[in-house]
């Protein structure tokens, strides 16, 4: 390759489509601190719960008992924008938790609902009903949206809850309130800066720790969950030392696309060009901490956001924290979708943005941020002559190299630490709620969470027979995974342990799931795998 060699790590840091101050310890300490974890709670009836904050009182619902709307910290406004999470207030009598709190301040987009609500720091807890209290598997759910949109109340978890497991859904603070690193809002010079939509999980994680067991969950069994962004934050949770203890499983949906983070640097110059931009050339965290919600949003880059560097919440790289051993050794249960770049090749058809023969290169070049010249290299390992249409190569190389390769590498170092298990949602006929882009979506992005989740009308199309029975496989494979650490159901094949000697997993497939062996062949890794540290 006249000595070029291709940085698969930089191709998915760099994708520009799904493109913490000293104050995190004290205020997640504030927030559950051992003593609030040892305190004991007690259910006063099914559906009114005393938690360390007060008591809620929830509502019956297709066979669950659902709490929602719970503060677990408190809202970040004013001058606790763009600070580590602090306590929430406690309040008098019995709170309504009836219905779901504001999400998180974003725009309209494909991936979430406009809000411009700060106060956003909610909770909901999701619970089998007539289940004898005590000891359920807790199950935390975290949305994707590549960290500029999504919130918690698009995921209806009844399947989920049906099976005997608690689950929890959260918001996090998105975009640039929830991952702008600039040096005015550090306690020092070079100090930690960003991340704040990860200290948010971290705090209702720790919410989960100190009162779960009120409502019967097990604080001592819970497992995180999420997909895309909500994958990439398991990912980093797994690597945070923040996360040490908070959780004893880890499910990873999608979640492999960039790991390695913004380095500080970098973020802190993208965050002073964020706030010139914005209307705060003077560049001072009281500035900034006085923008209104609009204006940030209007600034901010719509694309997706990064965690960075920051030296407190994520200190390395997933690579290489994951190859160094320097990581949470949970079971974890990892995995991509096999057309996953179809997506995103077909957002950017509906944007006037197709994918031709004469700009095919440069399309490769513009999506995965390299020069020409390694753009012409991948253009030559995905010939178009080889696919039926310029969109379907492109979406095949990007499922690759964005995807596909990159959370192959991280199985293949987890598994040398903790118990790995890998899949592949592989239907090719899964429902999709979009326009026709001119080629078939397949298995792309985002298609098995109708498998897992009762979604918003529209979200989803309607499961055949055949899907819906993998729908329940699927169910059962990931509660049984929260449960036990194993992921394994009534149906077969055994889904195998993944090792570096036998990197099998299953494929999540139509009428029945299959080991497969050929993942990393099909998806040319090894020649994505060139050039990785």
């Amino acid at each position: 390759m006249s000595g070029r060699r291709l940085r698969w790590h930089d191709v998915a840091r760099r994708t520009s489509v799904i493109a913490a101050f000293a104050a995190l310890a004290a205020g997640t300490a504030a927030c559950a601190g051992p003593a609030a974890a040892s305190r004991p709670h007690k259910s006063l009836s099914p559906l009114i719960v005393a938690v360390r904050d007060g008591q809620v009182r929830g509502k019956d619902s297709a066979g669950m008992h659902e709490f929602l709307g719970i503060p677990y910290a408190a809202p970040p406004v004013g001058p606790l924008r763009w600070r580590a999470p602090q306590p929430p207030a406690h309040w008098p009598g019995t709170r309504a938790a009836t219905q779901f709190a504001p999400h998180c301040p974003q725009p309209i987009g494909v991936f979430g609902r406009a809000s411009t609500s700060e106060d956003c720091l909610y909770l909901n807890v999701f619970a089998p009903a007539g289940h004898p209290r005590g000891g359920l598997p807790v199950m935390v759910w975290i949305h994707g949206g590549a960290f500029v949109g999504g919130e918690s109340d698009d995921y209806d978890p009844s399947g989920l809850v049906a099976d005997g497991v608690m689950v929890v859904t959260i918001n996090y603070r998105l975009g640039a309130l929830g991952f702008l690193a600039h040096p005015a809002l550090a306690d020092h010079p070079g100090g930690p800066a960003g991340d704040y939509g990860l200290m948010d999980q971290q705090a209702a994680l720790r919410w989960v720790r100190g009162n779960i067991s009120a409502f019967g969950g097990n604080p001592r069994n819970v497992t995180i969950f999420g997909e895309s962004a909500g994958g990439q934050s398991v990912l980093l949770q797994l690597a945070s030392p923040g996360a040490r203890g908070l959780f004893t499983k880890a499910i990873a949906e999608s979640g492999g696309y960039a790991v390695s983070p913004t380095p500080l640097g970098t973020a802190e110059a993208a965050g002073r060009a964020f706030a010139a931009k914005a209307g705060c050339p003077i560049q001072t965290a009281q500035c900034l901490r006085s923008l209104p919600v609009a204006k940030i949003l209007s600034a901010e880059d719509q694309s997706g956001a990064l965690a960075d560097l920051d030296g407190l919440v994520v200190i390395e790289s997933q690579k290489a924290a994951f190859t160094t051993g320097n990581f949470s050794h949970v079971p974890v249960l990892d995995g991509s979708n096999h057309d996953e770049w179809r997506l995103f090749v077909a957002l950017a058809t509906f944007e006037g943005h197709p994918v031709t023969a004469a700009g095919y290169q440069s399309v490769i070049a513009s999506t995965l941020r390299v020069p020409r010249g390694i753009a012409a290299i991948i253009a030559a390992q995905y010939p178009l002559g080889s696919y039926p249409s310029p969109a379907m190569a492109m979406s095949t190389l990007g499922t690759d190299g964005i995807f596909a390769c990159p959370t192959l590498l991280l199985d293949q170092a987890m598994s040398r630490f903790t118990p790995t298990f890998a899949y592949e949602f592989s239907d090719e006929n899964a429902p999709v709620s979009y326009a026709s882009p001119g080629f078939a979506y397949g298995a792309t992005h985002a298609s098995e969470l109708q498998y897992l989740f009762g979604l918003p009308a529209g979200a989803h199309g309607i499961l055949s027979a055949e899907q819906q029975r993998l729908a329940a496989t699927m169910r059962q494979e990931w509660t049984s995974f929260a449960k036990t650490g194993v992921p394994s159901s009534t149906g077969a094949p055994a889904w195998p342990r993944f090792t570096t000697g036998s990197p099998a997993m299953l494929s999540l497939v139509t009428p029945e799931s299959a080991v497969q062996t050929d993942f990393s062949a099909e998806h040319h890794c090894s020649f994505w795998a060139l050039g990785g540290d």
